[in-house]
């Protein structure tokens, strides 16, 4: 018998939670770092940035990367539908497109509690290839 897998009623299991934590703390501390290291304008997150940056930019022009309001820009019914439309298409075209990543909420301080939340790491690259771009993240390199 087959039977098909449903999201929205999977229950979730702690030590895989715990290990999407771990990986996802890592790959935030690991960014952290890089961005605090090179001029984040010259950071290339995956091979196709500059088509990222259009479409989002195209797709949320008002989207405002330096200071994300999570339940407005990310969590409301509305905010999702947008997002899962706009990810989508990227399916298959960015690897771990859907996989779950920390994005800041802020983008002059480092990762912390009352600093970051989860997203899809296509998300996490949309925001950080704008706030690179747009220079959001130069006073990151520039604290150093």
């Amino acid at each position: 018998m087959t039977s098909t897998f449903d999201p929205e009623t999977a229950e979730n299991h702690p030590d895989i939670e715990k290990q999407w934590a771990v990986k996802s703390f890592h790959h935030a501390e690991t960014y952290f770092k890089l961005v605090n290291a090179v001029p984040p304008r010259q950071l290339k997150l995956t091979s196709i940035d500059e088509e990222i940056h259009a479409a989002f930019r195209f797709e949320f022009p008002d989207l405002n990367v330096g200071e994300l309001r999570e339940m407005e820009d990310f969590k409301t019914e509305a905010a999702k539908a947008k997002w899962r439309n706009f990810i989508n298409q990227y399916q298959n075209k960015v690897e771990d497109f859907n996989f779950g990543t920390l994005l800041r909420n802020r983008c002059g301080e480092d990762y912390g509690p009352n600093n970051a939340f989860f997203v899809t790491r296509f998300q996490f690259y949309c925001i950080e290839i704008a706030r690179n771009r747009e220079g959001y993240n130069d006073v990151l390199h520039q604290k150093k």
